[in-house]
């Protein structure tokens, strides 16, 4: 047979791009992972001229979008993402020839790095003309159209951060015991009207003020005196957060009487941040990257610092965890040379929550997620060790898995819970 010198079609050079001129035209669609802290951050965007736009869509049919194009042993996260675009994508609201969707990577080596490929190859299967836009620090996709242009832009998107774990802390702490239904919303909506008009003008770099206006909004929420558990929540970074991933877990337990514990996402980007730090110290991987990330690393935990002084001169709200003292925790359990997926931040978390007297935890992974199972699943035993009383249980959440299965696991714990 006479063979062909024809070539072959690459997905990874033919695909569609995101120019600088479909900054104007273009409406970006963007994964619901935290509702709260994503709404400040794409408004952020917005004053940058980016139209952009967090989908809500979910369901069984978004699921079943995913299945199409994600095999169902792949990373429960992309299988959600892509269903999300799809559906979005089908329902009719959005002009095809100007549409994006938007992915996060951190450029880490698991899906931090590899969503992009799949997305671009489940598009070109039903809609090739919709670009794929990378949000990355590390230099993953070089021709992308998508510009920050300003130093003032990037700290809003910090400032942003900061603003959406404090605002996610004191809802939680306030929402179970609030006296009157609604009261703990009402503040929450009253805090990110504030919040973003400060983003609008220089006043979101008046850090204090805008941190201790939404500590005394939700101070001023009347409360029961009354006693709830405390459930801490850990895992997989989008499963951890996105009620699509975790089938609504905060509100399930929130309807079960019980308190969320959600750790801050600022703790993921210093995890972030110090792992190149780590790689400096452990490896030997100097660079002029190292310097210039020690010293984010040092503006950044001294913000955190900040916040946590604030907290508890207010008095009425449990502060976050500080960050070094989460990096000794993961000293106690497993090397911070682990850095795969979530590698030792998973166990510093549960550590840090067991510590503070968050007993309860429910360790959010997907099902196959290897990083996640050995830092995460494979953890709990050093940690009940340490703390006899960690009440911990690890739910696997994939397509396959019945909302009624991960409820009643949970309820489980809870029985535990309520026992002692």
């Amino acid at each position: 047979m006479k063979k062909t010198s024809e070539p072959v079609a690459d997905f990874r050079e033919d695909y569609p791009r995101f120019t600088r001129d479909m900054k104007k035209t273009h409406v970006i669609l963007a994964p619901d992972m935290l509702p709260w802290h994503f709404d400040l951050l794409t408004h952020v965007m917005k004053q940058e001229g980016y139209h952009v736009e967090i989908l809500h869509n979910e369901g069984r049919k978004v699921l079943d979008e995913g299945l199409k194009h994600v095999h169902n042993d792949t990373c429960y996260p992309a299988l959600c993402v892509i269903g999300q675009y799809l559906d979005a994508l089908k329902s009719g609201k959005y002009d095809l020839a100007h549409t994006a969707v938007l992915i996060t990577q951190t450029g880490g080596g698991c899906r931090a790095s590899n969503y992009l490929p799949l997305i671009r190859k489940a598009l070109r299967a039903e809609f090739p003309e919709v670009p794929v836009i990378s949000l990355n620090f590390s230099g993953l996709e070089k021709d992308s159209g998508l510009e920050f242009g300003s130093l003032s832009c990037v700290m809003k998107l910090g400032y942003s951060i900061f603003y959406g774990d404090l605002v996610m802390s004191c809802f939680n702490q306030t929402k179970p015991y609030e006296a009157h239904e609604g009261d703990s919303a009402a503040a929450r909506e009253r805090c990110m009207t504030m919040l973003k008009a400060a983003l609008d003008t220089h006043e979101y770099a008046h850090f204090k003020r805008c941190c201790r206006r939404i500590l005394e909004e939700f101070a001023a929420v009347p409360v029961r005196k009354e006693e709830r558990i405390k459930v801490g929540i850990v895992g997989e970074i989008y499963v951890k957060y996105s009620p699509l991933g975790n089938s609504h877990l905060e509100d399930f337990l929130l309807s079960e009487g019980c308190e969320p514990v959600v750790p801050a996402l600022m703790d993921f980007v210093l995890y972030c941040v110090v792992n190149t730090l780590n790689d400096a110290r452990l490896y030997g991987r100097h660079s002029l990257k190292t310097l210039l990330f020690r010293i984010v690393y040092r503006y950044l935990y001294g913000k955190q610092k900040k916040v946590l002084k604030w907290t508890k001169e207010q008095g009425r709200f449990e502060p976050q965890h500080d960050f070094e003292e989460l990096r000794a925790y993961a000293d106690r359990v497993i090397n911070q040379g682990v850095k795969m997926g979530e590698g030792w931040l998973i166990p510093a978390e549960m550590a840090a929550l067991a510590a503070s007297g968050t007993e309860n935890i429910v360790c959010a992974q997907p099902f196959g997620c290897l990083p996640n199972h050995i830092a995460g699943k494979g953890a709990v035993r050093v940690i009940k060790e340490i703390f006899p009383r960690a009440n911990i249980v690890p739910v696997d959440y994939d397509p396959s898995a019945t909302k009624v299965n991960q409820e009643n696991r949970i309820k489980l714990m809870l029985a535990t819970a309520r026992e002692r």
